[in-house]
């Protein structure tokens, strides 16, 4: 909107808050970054054992999203690549970023079925875009 935020302002310097308002806006979307009708084809991607196929499909799915979705994809996980690059001061590492950001940026339209097995297949996509940044965009 046209909320002017005060970045300087003294309750912006906790890094759990903005990285907190970062998850809350993704989450908060009404379609999640991986469009609903494109959840089913990544996780059959990244359950591919060739992981030449493996890497063209997920790479040819991103570029199937929508422009809006791949761009926002494109700067949020260059973005994240960063904070990985100084994963020994944050601890994030990739398979941290993508437990905390998998659930979020895609998921499934019903929740029916096996959340948990779901879970570990959202993370597996998130940390394949974070390895193969380079490769995809």
């Amino acid at each position: 909107a046209d909320e002017h935020l005060d970045l300087d302002d003294g309750r912006w310097e906790d890094i759990h808050v903005v990285t907190g308002a970062l998850k809350l806006f993704f989450r908060e979307l009404p379609e999640p970054l991986v469009p609903f009708s494109h959840f089913d084809k990544f996780i059959a991607a990244i359950k591919m054992q060739d992981p030449t196929r493996k890497g063209r499909c997920v790479r040819d799915l991103v570029f199937s999203l929508p422009p809006a979705h791949h761009d926002t994809m494109k700067v949020l996980f260059r973005h994240l690549s960063r904070v990985i690059e100084y994963k020994e001061e944050n601890r994030m590492s990739v398979q941290s970023i993508a437990i905390v950001f998998g659930p979020t940026l895609l998921r499934p339209a019903s929740e029916e079925g096996n959340m948990a097995m779901h879970m570990v297949f959202q993370n597996q996509v998130v940390e394949h875009i974070l390895n193969q940044y380079g490769y995809i965009f």
